[in-house]
């Protein structure tokens, strides 16, 4: 399937005049078959660069319609912050009507993307190598928990690969509990490794016109996005451990206090931390032999930290923040997660952006790329469960039929 000429029965329709320009994914076919949050997150960037995305659910819908609270107007915010962008089928493979639909719906695809375990779609013949026999140029990408081989009969949870990984022993306190993460810090990161996957075969068919399998596993993914501490391991034999806000590498880097609240600083090097020391009023500590060197101040930590503390508290982190930054030394307040989109508001970095048109529009937090000659789309809200059912179908069933212009 060339890239150039993919679903000629996808309507498509000339940008009018004044128009932003189409994605840079424009005119390319996602069958989505995954759901919960690695693949969504997936597809809503595939999406947001212009795909057409078909969202395929079974009965009940995507596990996180039901994850609340929270909600907005009665709907899961988890479900609304990965599914724009997409339209909506519900397809029950066990019905063999249904079953012929998504059949061609992944025959028509440029590419398919699957959560499943592993295997858990051969018997519906949607796994790779069926697709495959009728769409040969598919790019089939399927996101699992432990990969396809020993881990196979692993269930799949990002929480389980936080604490199989290590990732939790990192987490918290020295002397207390290990944590989990904020977010499914790994469910994102395998998504984001899938798009680029899928991206990348992309290339690959536009060369050579050959499709491929794309495989991404959420405890690779958390091995490897886990860097300096898996390297450590990996290279020196080094087993990292919980240092609450700590690095191991570097000091100061970690929030110190202030006269009102703690500040993150982020002296990452001697010029850095030579400026932070004149800025606090104590230039001393930077000739200080136990200090002047990153391997020092980090050896000697315990001692630097106090030092650096007692001058701090003469003013409040707001103040400091402003003359540490006008010095060139990285720091930053912490903020609530409002206070973050606030200060993202106001330096001009625009997050929200709403999704759809009207009163259907949903407000969500914009795609971060952003490109001189293209632009991400926002033209479909989250789709409620099969809001497009009747037009995919009559689309699939109908090799005349065209699907109506997204937005």
């Amino acid at each position: 399937m060339d890239d150039a000429a993919v679903a000629p029965d996808l309507a498509t329709t000339p940008d009018a005049v004044g128009a932003p320009p189409p994605g840079p994914l424009a005119g390319l076919l996602v069958a989505d078959f995954s759901r919960v949050l690695a693949g969504p997150y997936c597809t809503q960037i595939l999406g947001d660069l212009g795909a057409e995305v078909i969202k395929v659910e079974g009965p009940g819908g995507d596990d996180t319609r039901h994850w609340v609270p929270p909600v907005r107007s009665g709907i899961s915010t988890y479900y609304l912050s990965v599914n724009r962008n997409k339209r909506s089928v519900l397809l029950d493979l066990k019905d063999p009507a249904d079953l012929v639909l998504a059949a061609e719906l992944a025959r028509r695809a440029d590419i398919m993307i699957e959560n499943f375990k592993p295997g858990g779609l051969s018997r519906f013949r949607l796994d790779y190598d069926n697709v495959r026999a009728t769409n040969p140029a598919v790019i089939y990408a399927s996101i699992t928990g432990f990969g396809s081989g020993g881990g196979a009969h692993l269930p799949g949870y990002d929480l389980i690969v936080e604490a199989m990984s290590g990732m939790m022993s990192l987490q918290g306190d020295t002397d207390g509990p290990p944590y989990r993460a904020g977010i499914a810090v790994f469910d994102v990161m395998s998504g984001l490794q899938t798009a680029i996957g899928v991206l990348a075969a992309l290339d690959h068919r536009r060369r050579t016109g050959e499709g491929q399998h794309v495989e991404v596993n959420l405890m690779s993914a958390a091995l490897a996005g886990m860097v300096n501490q898996t390297g450590a391991f990996a290279s020196a034999g080094v087993i990292p451990h919980r240092m609450g806000n700590s690095h191991p590498s570097l000091f100061p880097y970690e929030p110190l206090p202030t006269g009102d609240g703690d500040l993150v600083i982020a002296a990452g090097n001697d010029t850095q931390f030579r400026n932070l020391c004149a800025v606090i009023g104590a230039p001393e500590l930077a000739s200080d032999e136990r200090f002047a060197a990153n391997s020092g101040r980090t050896a000697n930590r315990d001692e630097l930290r106090p030092l650096l503390v007692e001058r701090l508290k003469a003013r409040p982190a707001g103040e400091w923040f402003d003359l540490l930054i006008a010095a060139g030394v990285p720091c930053g307040p912490i903020n609530s997660v409002a206070g973050g989109v606030e200060f993202a508001e106001r330096i001009g970095l625009d997050p929200i952006v709403a999704a759809g048109n009207g009163e259907t529009a949903v407000p969500g937090i914009r795609n971060p790329l952003t490109f001189s000659a293209t632009r991400p789309r926002y033209d479909l809200p989250p789709p409620a469960l099969d809001e497009h059912g009747e037009q995919v179908r009559a689309w699939l069933a109908d090799p005349a039929a065209t699907l109506p212009s997204p937005g």
